[in-house]
Order: structure tokens, then sequence, then C-alpha cells
């Protein structure tokens, strides 16, 4: 048996710790797995923001949650914006409330995508100091980074050394990583005190 896959490994660490009917925030809907792993973990009490800047990864998501028995899911809300503004996206109600926050960065791994559309590092950034916020305590951020193409490895380092700078006292920090590849992607994720 072999390690998990980064993606995998995000799944399970937000799985213990987000619960049912709680909030939760897909940064990036890209092709909607992460958005549709946490519309199922809250279950139909809970909900979940989904955001990204592309159109068609919204529909791509569309797409993967009516494919699921609905009942059994939080309600999506699909929202075409960027991630750096899921502050004022989210009720205020939910503020210092949500569960988890899962990032998939990079560019839309899909037929017909432009891989020269990827997150910026600016934004990353912002969405993610956003995201602390508004998490929970004990509440979690994952991010899955891609340092193989050409602005992921600027982005990825800036996100770890991000989430390295965090004071203990505020947020525990983690890099998940197979060491023998740089350009593999690898998961930071990181535990609000």
């Amino acid at each position: 048996m072999g390690f998990l896959s980064v993606l995998s490994m995000a799944h399970q660490l937000v799985a213990a710790r987000l619960q049912p009917g709680e909030a939760a925030i897909d940064a990036t809907a890209g092709t909607g797995a992460d958005t549709l792993f946490l519309a199922t973990a809250c279950g139909r009490r809970g909900q979940v923001f989904s955001f990204d800047v592309q159109a068609a990864a919204l529909e791509l998501t569309r797409q993967r949650l009516a494919k699921q028995e609905e009942a059994k899911l939080a309600p999506a809300h699909l929202l075409h914006c960027g991630h750096e503004q899921m502050r004022e996206a989210l009720p205020a109600s939910l503020h210092g409330k949500v569960g988890a926050v899962m990032f998939n960065l990079g560019y839309l791994p899909a037929e017909g995508a432009d891989p020269a559309l990827i997150t910026q590092t600016s934004s990353t950034l912002t969405a993610l100091g956003e995201a602390l916020d508004l998490l929970r305590p004990k509440g979690i951020i994952t991010a899955v980074l891609y340092p193989g193409h050409p602005g992921g490895d600027a982005e990825a380092a800036a996100v770890e050394d991000w989430a390295a700078a965090l004071p203990v006292s505020t947020a525990q920090s983690i890099v998940y990583r197979q060491l023998q590849n740089s350009a593999s992607p690898y998961l930071v994720a990181i535990e609000k005190k």
C-alpha cells in the first residue's frame, strides 16, 4: 500500500475536522471534486461556498453535483468571483464559524481550458488570510500546490512561506510532500488554534 495522494490526504485531514451541518469553502472550484467532497461532508444541513473566476469551472462543478443524490448534499453556492473576495461573499453570520477551506491551486485541468490561466500569488495570499479569519477554532485550510507548471513554483513557495510565518499561537502548519521530485504536487495544511 502506497502513500495517499495529496488530494486524498487533503480530504482526509478535512474529513477529520469538518462537522455535519457546518459551512465550508472551496476556494478554487475547478472541476468540482472538492466542492462535492465538502457538500457530502457538510450534509444537507450545511453549506458550501465554491469560488472560481472561470464560468467553465463553475459549470463543471454544477454538472458534478447534479450527478449526485441532492438530498444528501449541502447546498452549494457557486460564486463567479475570485477567492480573494470570500470574506465579502460570505454572510457575516458565518465569519469565524467556517469549518474548512480548500484550495487546489494552479490551472483548470479540463479539456479546452487555457493552462496559462492560473491562480495568482497575490490573490491567493489574500484569500489565505481571509480564509484563516473565516475559520472557527480548530478549522482547517488545505492548499494543494503545483510547482511543476510555469508560475506554480513561485506560488507554492509563497504559500509555504506564508504558512511557515504564522505564529504558533494562531495556527499550526504542516507539509505533505514527495521528497524525491520537487515538481510533484504537494499539500500545505493549516489548523487554526
